[in-house]
């Protein structure tokens, strides 16, 4: 918990500019990480349509396929 308490320390010496500029840039830096995350489980289902390991259905068939 130091490092952390350390960074924060760190961030708040920062100009308020330099501050806004860091939140944008982390901001940003997070979306990307979450579209390439997006982008990988969609290529992980599209391979297993490809590898007929999918299932398709309702609630109910999944709700019976975990059940049963």
């Amino acid at each position: 918990m130091l490092v952390f308490q350390e960074i924060i320390d760190s961030i708040e010496s920062l100009s308020i500019e330099d501050q806004d500029y860091l939140f944008e840039l982390i901001r940003k830096r997070r979306i990307e990480n979450r579209r390439a995350e997006i982008l990988a489980n969609a290529q992980e289902v599209q391979q297993a349509f490809k590898d007929s390991t999918a299932k398709r259905g309702s609630v109910d068939d999944l709700i019976a396929d975990l059940l049963g």
